[in-house]
């Protein structure tokens, strides 16, 4: 798998990137890099990469997150410490972008920096279960709206098409086709499949470039049978 200094994951709310994005910076640690994980997300209140801070930490993962992360205060602001992720060119750093675009403007004042390194991918998580992004066509209209909204182009996509605990093999094998066709239509390549862990050797002679998940704690709390 090709890796970039900065990875960004963006996607529909309920698309799953926030876990995706600490799987992600948890596989970058354990190939021995320096990893600094960012939480951009100043929507979402729920499933937020604080909830893994013990576990990140463990692993020698630094976490940056909203001033007020996991607080009652309705408008988290994003510290000085963020620009981190651009500043410190030795460290690679994974970025956990809001939901759509709403979410992803707070991805802008970043923006100039990224592009200008130019040592980075963005990857669009789609989840072709969830209401809002049900086909490719859909989502392909969720993906120019973060575009536009943070001004930074996708360069690749996620399919984390899932049912929480009702996820089967056949249910990741039906939204193939329409992960295909999103590729066909922006042009970007599949960079991988992501699943539950315990998914993976009934999948792994069918689907290419393949992404054992564990759940965050938070989530497992939630959905126990998953």
């Amino acid at each position: 798998m090709n890796i970039s200094r900065v990875t960004l994951f963006a996607g529909h709310y309920g698309s799953g990137k926030t876990n995706i994005a600490v799987n992600y910076a948890e596989y970058l640690a354990a190939l021995g890099y320096p990893v600094t994980i960012a939480d951009l997300d100043i929507v979402n209140p729920y499933f937020r990469t604080s909830d893994s801070e013990a576990e990140l930490a463990a692993r020698g993962i630094r976490l940056l997150r909203p001033v007020y992360a996991n607080t009652n205060l309705d408008l988290p602001a994003l510290p000085a410490e963020m620009y981190d992720v651009v500043r410190d060119t030795d460290r690679f750093a994974v970025l956990d972008i809001g939901g759509d675009d709403r979410g992803a403007y707070a991805l802008g004042r970043y923006a100039p920096s990224i592009l200008e390194e130019n040592r980075y991918e963005m990857l669009f998580v789609a989840n072709f279960y969830r209401p809002l992004t049900r086909d490719a066509g859909a989502a392909l209209e969720v993906m120019r709206e973060i575009e536009c909204a943070c001004g930074i182009r996708f360069t690749a996509l996620v399919n984390n098409s899932n049912l929480g605990e009702e996820t089967t093999p056949e249910a990741v094998l039906e939204t193939a086709p329409e992960i295909e066709r999103l590729s066909g239509m922006c042009g970007l390549p599949v960079k991988m499949t992501t699943v539950r862990r315990r998914l993976v050797p009934a999948l792994a002679d069918s689907v290419r470039h393949l992404f054992a998940l564990d759940l965050q704690k938070k989530y497992f709390e939630s959905f126990p049978s998953a």
